[in-house]
């Protein structure tokens, strides 16, 4: 994995070439630190499909909740009003819930296609992350993530790859993978979905589709945090009684269609990234 392979942010050693920025649109507030002008409004009929739009679910979501609901002395679920749901109805569906973790990465999978498919998850956010910048955090990370057979190899030719400057100053960041002082650097992988393509009792294909934050959040900043859209091919093994990464290839997409939303500030950004955490994924 090399640091193009995730985020698609210029990286030369990335094999598949030819994807950069551009990929979603970016809208930019009035008075915005990174400059940019903001866009006229909408007509008045889009305004008034959105109203009549909102209206029409309104209508639908409170008919459901009212239906069946003729018999006052039940609720929704069947139960005697007032019981409270049974404990399954918010339970994992998971044969066995991440528990475990290894360096701040959930590891002890399952051995099936569902702990393929969390390993997968867990792995892009790791692999996606703002720790693959800083040398020490890459080493523990690629230790846990790929297989043991291959780990030393890739540490090799991510040390490489991470350590050029002319890759860390493209984006930004100090020659020792820093954000500069007054920004904050954000490298964040939120998995969407999961689906598994091939399954063995010794191998699994995993494609992640996942949306990517990526950039430097703060006013100085000339590289503001956009969005994309990737889908990621995971090769895995299982090995060391879990399951580990040994391959992925990286395609642009599916990219939905952007909202007509305004961007946030710089501050609004670098608030949100350091106030919320990420998830652990499993099913």
């Amino acid at each position: 994995m090399t640091p193009g392979d995730e985020n698609d942010y210029g990286d030369p050693a990335r094999s598949d070439e030819g994807h950069g920025y551009g990929r979603t649109r970016l809208r930019l507030p009035e008075n915005d630190p990174y400059g940019g002008a903001r866009r006229g409004g909408r007509s008045s009929s889009r305004s008034l499909v959105t109203v009549v739009g909102v209206v029409v679910l309104l209508i639908a979501a409170i008919a459901f909740a009212n239906r069946g609901g003729d018999d006052s002395s039940t609720t929704s679920a069947g139960g005697p009003a007032g019981d409270k749901p049974d404990a399954t109805s918010t339970a994992a569906t998971g044969t066995k819930p991440v528990d475990a973790k290894t360096g701040g990465i959930p590891t002890g999978y399952a051995h099936d296609a569902q702990g393929a498919q969390s390993a997968a998850a867990n792995y892009a956010v790791a692999l996606g992350s703002a720790d693959m910048f800083i040398t020490d955090l890459r080493h523990q990370i690629v230790d846990t993530v790929y297989a043991p057979a291959i780990a030393v190899s890739k540490q090799t030719a991510l040390d490489t790859a991470y350590a050029s400057e002319t890759f860390l100053g493209n984006i930004g960041l100090d020659k020792d993978g820093t954000a500069p002082d007054g920004q904050a650097f954000v490298s964040r992988v939120i998995p969407v979905g999961t689906k598994v393509t091939a399954s063995t009792a010794s191998n699994a294909t995993v494609e992640v589709w996942y949306t990517s934050l990526f950039g430097l959040s703060g006013e100085a900043s000339t590289n503001p945090v956009s969005e994309s859209w990737f889908t990621t091919t995971y090769q895995l093994q299982w090995t060391s009684n879990d399951w580990k990464v040994t391959d992925f290839q990286q395609k642009d997409g599916p990219v939905p269609v952007g909202r007509d939303q305004q961007a946030s500030t710089a501050d609004d950004m670098t608030k949100a990234v350091e106030e919320f955490g990420g998830f652990t994924y499993a099913r």
